[in-house]
């Protein structure tokens, strides 16, 4: 059966957390840069792990590439802020450039956490409201949070964060600051939490995931 176009002429942003070769490279990751009205950030992190070693670079990049899979069957044109787990960076401030100079429709950033082992769930983070950096997508940014969440734990089944919460303000994440466009976070599962750490490193279960990021997007997307 073929599959709808509902995004035909839209255009997602998805950016996979960190990249395979930050921790080689501190000097480079840890450099400070402007994500406006005076506050510095590091251009970007390492990102955490399973206890198994299965890094958060290698997963987020492919539930990314997945996702994109997904959004592509259904029309929409897909921009990822890296294509392979070799590099460095790009810097947080480059990540966010990405999505403006696309001037998309959405932008997703995937994570998944690092948080206290007792810990299980997901949760979305959305941009606080900035006035001269975050006052012209907040509205849109937090429409997004709130569907992106109800569509995931619906089609993955994940709890929301039981440390957390499912969806979450901040003001302090360079990639949320810096956008012009609509943007969230997605801290996917708990890496640090065994049964979600299971999930993760299920190749099955990544592709649910990847489902339930292109779900959240597609229902904020169509008329």
């Amino acid at each position: 059966m073929a599959v709808a176009l509902t995004l035909a002429g839209q255009t997602v942003v998805l950016d996979p957390g960190h990249n395979g070769a930050n921790a080689s490279h501190p000097k480079r990751i840890n450099r400070q840069v402007d994500v406006g009205q005076g506050m510095r950030k590091a251009c970007d992190t390492t990102g955490t792990a399973t206890a198994s070693r299965y890094a958060e670079s290698v997963y987020t990049l492919a539930v990314a590439r997945e996702t994109a899979r997904i959004l592509r069957r259904h029309g929409a044109e897909v921009v990822l802020t890296r294509d392979d787990n070799a590099g460095v960076g790009p810097c947080i401030t480059r990540r966010a450039r990405i999505g403006n100079r696309e001037e998309a429709d959405a932008a997703v950033s995937i994570h998944a956490d690092g948080g206290p082992e007792s810990g299980r769930g997901f949760h979305v983070i959305r941009p606080t409201l900035i006035e001269g950096l975050t006052d012209d997508i907040y509205d849109d940014s937090r429409r997004l949070g709130r569907v992106l969440r109800d569509a995931y734990g619906q089609r993955t089944g994940l709890p929301r964060s039981t440390y957390a919460g499912g969806l979450v303000a901040r003001g302090d994440l360079g990639g949320l600051r810096l956008s012009d466009v609509p943007k969230v976070f997605i801290e996917t599962a708990n890496m640090r939490n065994a049964a979600d750490a299971r999930k993760i490193e299920s190749r099955r279960f990544r592709k649910r995931i990847a489902r339930g990021i292109a779900e959240g997007v597609i229902d904020f997307l169509s008329p």
